[in-house]
């Protein structure tokens, strides 16, 4: 049985060639089950309109796998607070902005606090030893926070097009690992 895949972008969107554009083609063609869901206002995002496309894709699509990267970690992470969230199996946290971003297009998904429970079966967060939006001092104190396994990537940036991520086959591979 395939297991259904969400692709949550972040900030700005994650359109070709960036590895969440790059996964979701490569998922789709080989006839996998995957939901690479656009939010509204990419570039000044508003955390409530967020919450109502996620909340309704989840119900519509029930994934079992979720891939968040930078600020969809943050929409993860209020979605958990507010407790209203079916489990599934596994989800992966990709380069979470800090829980103390100050960016002005981004005020409304912050401050945002440390869920209790990720509503995951597994959980795995990613990080960079020189990601521009997340120290690894605050990568480390969040994957405490959290209790779940950290895999840091040696300077990958924010691990997305401008840090030489348009393809990334461990992630695929990962997906397909879990998928069979």
């Amino acid at each position: 049985m395939r297991k259904r895949v969400l692709i949550l972008h972040g900030w700005g969107g994650s359109d070709f060639p960036h590895w969440q554009s790059w996964l979701a083609s490569e998922i789709a063609k080989n006839y996998g089950c995957v939901s690479f869901l656009k939010f509204s206002n990419v570039d000044f995002p508003n955390k409530n309109e967020w919450l109502v496309e996620l909340t309704k894709e989840l119900d519509d699509f029930k994934p079992d796998i979720v891939i968040c990267h930078s600020l969809a970690n943050t929409l993860w992470f209020h979605l958990c607070n507010e407790g209203k969230i079916e489990e599934i199996e596994n989800l992966f946290l990709v380069v979470p902005p800090s829980l103390e971003c100050d960016i002005e297009e981004l005020e409304s998904f912050f401050p945002c606090s440390v869920p209790k429970k990720l509503y995951a079966k597994k959980q795995m967060l990613i990080t960079s030893t020189n990601d521009p939006y997340m120290s690894q001092d605050e990568a480390i104190a969040l994957q405490k926070a959290l209790g779940v396994e950290m895999m840091v990537l040696e300077n990958a940036g924010h691990i997305n097009r401008d840090s030489g991520y348009g393809e990334w086959h461990w992630m695929l591979e990962e997906i397909k690992n879990i998928s069979q």
